[in-house]
């Protein structure tokens, strides 16, 4: 026995399709490694992301902070943080975990779509833009289960991406 979610709600995941999204123009900011912004002239500093089709995964939810306010010379810039807590045997059975390292294939820079109840009711659809993106996925609870210790949990902490301009910047 590895542990069990506790309250757990399930979260649908947009994981980035990085080979996708390089082979499709404008493909990656080479300063910045994440996907370009393409210029059409009508639709400026539009990001061009590809995704691998959406998963819901059970979890459980901890959220720090939610659209709380945040002022810019352009307006609000609303901060939200929150993560949420992944089991590996569901990484596992979804085929999110690499059969060759052991990591979670849930990494930096994919995006939570929406959070359910555990009958697949809509909880919280995440408005994207800003959308919230997974800053850091760290595996945690290691250790536990004698006499076979493992790990199972993983700590999957979201943030949403500016939407104001940039300050200091001057034209």
């Amino acid at each position: 026995m590895r542990g069990r979610l506790i309250f757990a709600f399930a979260a649908e995941l947009h994981r980035l399709d990085a080979r996708a999204t390089a082979t499709t123009p404008p493909g990656y900011d080479a300063d910045f490694k994440e996907p370009a912004l393409l210029d059409t002239g009508d639709a400026v500093g539009v990001r061009i992301r590809r995704e691998h089709p959406p998963v819901r995964l059970p979890c459980q939810i901890e959220l720090d902070t939610f659209e709380a306010l945040e002022m810019h010379a352009s307006g609000n810039s609303p901060r939200t943080q929150l993560r949420l807590v992944l089991h590996f045997a569901h990484l596992e059975r979804a085929g999110l975990v690499d059969a060759t390292t052991g990591t979670a294939l849930v990494q930096v820079g994919d995006r939570l779509g929406s959070l359910f109840d555990s009958q697949g009711n809509l909880v919280q659809s995440i408005r994207t833009p800003p959308g919230l993106y997974v800053t850091e996925a760290r595996p945690i609870g290691f250790g536990l289960f004698m006499p076979r210790p493992r790990r199972n949990l993983l700590l999957v902490t979201f943030a949403e991406r500016d939407t104001a301009a940039p300050r200091g910047v001057s034209p």
